[in-house]
């Protein structure tokens, strides 16, 4: 889950104050003569720096439908900030981070659907959990615009539970060349033959 750098952040915001910066002969004729203030016509890119995520996702109907009271009756608070309210977890806290296991399935906390196998796993060093692929028809993509930058969100295609974003092209040794970064909270796994081990440094 990837942010912009905050010097991209900085340059911004200080483009924006030099573009509103009252020089100081216009600050005196503004006090000395009162006028009607006309508000600052919108900014798309900052409706869509600070504004929610995909909206896609929440407009799709899910096999699995449950009101907000419903979700927050089956998930702990943080289960329910980041699969219902699209939340992320601090990078390297999650349980399944540096959880490796040579069978398994992976599957959502919400509804207990299959998402991912644990050979699908791999060692990123991303701070999330990793996946080159899901079990098909398992996940769904939308475009997020959050942030300032454009992204792929994936969801649950059960119960649309926000697991992350999926990054292509970063060049990682997989069949896919493909990173599902995915919350570990979004996750419960369920061993098939062996149990799970901590991986060794």
């Amino acid at each position: 889950m990837r942010f912009p750098p905050f010097s991209n952040l900085l340059r911004t915001f200080s483009a924006l104050s030099h573009l509103t910066r009252v020089r100081p002969l216009d600050r005196e004729r503004l006090l000395l003569k009162p006028s009607t203030l006309k508000s600052m016509p919108t900014l798309p890119f900052l409706g869509s720096l600070f504004g929610s995520r995909s909206s896609q996702s929440s407009n799709m109907s899910y096999p699995v439908q449950k009101n907000p009271d419903e979700w927050r009756a089956v998930l702990s608070p943080e289960q329910f900030r980041i699969l219902r309210e699209k939340g992320t977890e601090k990078p390297g806290s999650g349980k399944y981070d540096k959880f490796f296991s040579e069978s398994g399935v992976y599957k959502c906390a919400g509804c207990d659907a299959p998402l991912y196998k644990a050979n699908h796993k791999f060692k990123s060093g991303c701070g999330w959990p990793a996946y080159y692929d899901s079990i098909p028809g398992a996940v769904v993509r939308h475009e997020d615009n959050s942030f300032g930058m454009t992204r792929t969100e994936i969801c649950c295609a059960n119960c649309g539970g926000h697991l992350g974003h999926v990054f292509k092209g970063e060049g990682y040794p997989t069949p896919t060349d493909e990173r599902h970064c995915v919350n570990s909270i979004s996750l419960n796994f369920s061993p098939e033959d062996k149990p799970g081990q901590e991986e060794t440094k």
